[in-house]
């Protein structure tokens, strides 16, 4: 509705100087309410939308996995979520800006993870949904009305994005979780072939069972 607050994204990047990998979405907020907002508690859910992009001969291999032979991707490519991030924006009159900081992991076992790793290159296209609260000035008090189900705003990352972040701070490798089982019998298999590391070990099991 006309009198309903307006999300955009108006970009976003990597952030250098977090302790972890963090994407930050620099969004803006219109709010037509006549004496302004005094303050929003905001809720952002992050979908992944597969189907809004095109996949080359590699990406569809590696994404087989998560969707399935690409014959049936008509049926399978279905949203993925990938964040649910809380923040507060401050007061304001009109419109504002302000960054919203996404925590992001590198586990290729969630579905995310898969999903962004399996990419060489073009944009991943988001989704972001909205909901929470607004704190609107009325006279001498406040209203409080919630955030419309429907605001929403769209963005295309670039994965080169993406990569740059990731190898922020897993500069030329990737995290795979193993069961302690499997881990053990990973480093005795290491240790029977005198390899110096895990990958090394890894990669040579890949080069026995292809042949």
């Amino acid at each position: 509705m006309a009198d309903d607050p307006r999300f955009d994204c108006l970009g976003a990047w990597a952030d250098p100087y977090a302790a972890g990998p963090t994407l930050v979405f620099r969004l803006r907020i219109a709010d037509p309410a006549p004496e302004g907002v005094h303050a929003i508690a905001l809720r952002c859910q992050i979908r992944i939308e597969p189907h809004r992009r095109r996949y080359g001969p590699e990406e569809a291999a590696l994404l087989a996995d998560l969707f399935g032979e690409p014959s049936r991707w008509g049926d399978t490519l279905r949203p993925i979520q990938f964040a649910m991030v809380p923040a507060t924006v401050p007061g304001f009159t009109g419109s504002t800006e302000f960054d919203l900081p996404v925590p992001c992991g590198y586990d290729l076992e969630v579905a995310a993870g898969a999903y962004f790793a399996s990419l060489e290159d073009g944009e991943i296209p988001l989704i972001l949904l909205f909901s929470g609260s607004v704190f609107a000035r009325a006279g001498n008090g406040l209203t409080v009305h919630p955030v419309p189900w429907d605001c929403e705003t769209r963005h295309r990352l670039p994965v080169a994005v993406w990569r740059e972040m990731m190898d922020r701070y897993f500069p030329g490798s990737g995290w795979l979780r193993l069961r302690r089982d499997t881990l053990r019998e990973l480093r005795l298999f290491k240790s029977e072939r005198a390899l110096a590391t895990y990958d090394e070990a890894l990669g040579l099991l890949l080069k026995e069972a292809r042949g």
